[in-house]
Order: C-alpha cells, then structure tokens, then sequence
C-alpha cells in the first residue's frame, strides 16, 4: 500500500521569543514494514542546529528560534509504501541494548492496577500472552481524547479506565516489562478506516521483544496487530523518547499550537 502523508505544526508567539529549541524527530526510515518513496521536512521561522542518529536509531533535528518571526511551521511530509508483515518490525538493531527496554520509566513505572494486570495473563506461548494482555488492555479502557495529558502515567490511566492511544501504549509496556519481554512505544501514522483523512495527532502503539520473532507491534488501542494502514516514525522507551516534536522556550513569549495531519491512500 501507498500512503501520502502531511504533517505541519505551526507555533504562534504573542511578543518575540527569548530562545527556543525544538527537537524533530519527523522522518521516517526504512525497513521491514515500510520503505520511503519520497519525504521531505521543511522548516520556516526556525535554523536548524543539529542533525543526528539518536541511541534508539531516530532521524532526530533540533532546531532553535528566537526574536521574530512571531510564528515557526515545520512541514513533514511524502510517500511511503507499506507492507503488511503481522505486526513481525524483525530482530533488535540500534545502539540501545535490548535489556535497556526492559528498564520502565517514571510514565511506565507499575503500581497495584498494572501488576494485577500482568498477573492475568496466563497463557503460555511468548506470543499468546502478548496477544493476550493487549486484549486485557483493550478491555480495560475506553478510549476518551482530553481527560489525559502527556504526563499522565500507565498507572494512572489504567485506574482511570480511559485514555489515548498514548495511554494504551504506555499500560501495555509496563505491563509486558512486568511478564519479562523488551518493550517499546512507537510514534508514528495511521491510516483510518471510517476514511477519515485529516487528524489532530500522530498515532501511537508497542512493541514487544519476542526471541522466534524479534520485535512485535501491538495496538491496544485498536486491539490488532499493525498491517499496511500503519507508518512508523520513531520508537523510545515511552513517549517523552519517541514523540515526533518536543522542546523547550524561554521568555515570556505566550505561545498557540496548531497541528493538521493527513494520511490518505
């Protein structure tokens, strides 16, 4: 499958802005489930200072801006085409060793919710109980946009019962790390299936380190394994290392966002 695929955050300041710095991680790589057809990222308003490989093998850019202009757009966008492969990424590569995911973090740190969550899973195969506890997540939570925010933790939201894709992404990683399996969030795209084509947000999902298989991608939030309808962006132990754009201001520069994604066939 051939997907298209725009993605454009747009940042307005009120005054001129003291400093900022804006860390990208915008373009897509291929591999086992995709390849790049064509992609480009323009960036207006901004310089870039820094392009590099990070220690999860993210295309990572950062670029900084300060005084005028009042606004700063960063465009990403191209052709992909797509592979069904059963969710399958493939064996373990990049700088980071693979027991480094199965270290969680302060947004997938388990408390009681999560470690009962693990503790139902009782099937036997490596494989069944990955497919197992993403059907446990799946039926735990109800996905509601707003009632959660980027710093909200696994355990948090699996007491809240709702969430984002985020939040399911996260419960099912700490989750997996409790049951012994490397785990990863994955940033990224989703082509919907109602023909929805333009969206507010990039897509979220995991991946859990099978030793047959290698790397295997789960979407709780969907309740399936990623086909052709999924482009990965970059991948981090949660969010805060695998989200598509973060940073820091300085200044008293009041800022707006406004973010338009579209993904069509």
């Amino acid at each position: 499958m051939r997907l298209k695929i725009t993605h454009r955050t747009e940042y307005s300041y009120d005054v001129p802005l003291q400093y900022g710095l804006q860390r990208l991680r915008l373009t897509p790589l291929s591999g086992s489930t995709q390849a790049i057809v064509n992609w480009a990222l323009t960036i207006e308003g901004a310089r870039e200072e820094l392009r590099f490989v990070d220690q999860f093998g993210n295309d990572t850019r950062l670029v900084s801006v300060e005084g005028d202009p009042h606004v700063v757009s960063v465009e990403a966008g191209g052709i992909i085409e797509t592979f069904d492969t059963a969710g399958v990424t493939g064996p373990h590569q990049g700088f980071a060793p693979l027991w480094l995911f199965q270290r969680q973090t302060n947004l997938t740190a388990p408390g009681e919710e999560i470690e009962h969550l693990a503790e139902t899973i009782a099937a036997t195969s490596e494989l069944d109980r990955l497919h197992d506890l993403m059907d446990a997540v799946a039926a735990r939570m109800h996905y509601v946009p707003g009632t959660t925010d980027s710093a909200t933790t696994a355990e948090q939201a699996l007491k809240l019962g709702h969430g984002v894709c985020q939040d399911y992404s996260h419960i099912f990683i700490a989750a997996a790390r409790r049951l012994g399996f490397p785990s990863r969030y994955v940033s990224g795209y989703l082509l919907m299936d109602n023909g929805t084509i333009d969206q507010v947000a990039s897509h979220a999902w995991a991946e859990a380190h099978v030793n047959a298989l290698g790397w295997v991608a789960f979407d709780a939030a969907n309740r399936i394994s990623p086909d052709q309808r999924y482009v990965r962006l970059a991948v981090g132990r949660d969010y805060r290392e695998a989200t598509p754009v973060s940073g820091i201001r300085l200044g008293q520069a009041a800022e707006a966002l406004a973010v338009r994604i579209t993904v069509e066939q």
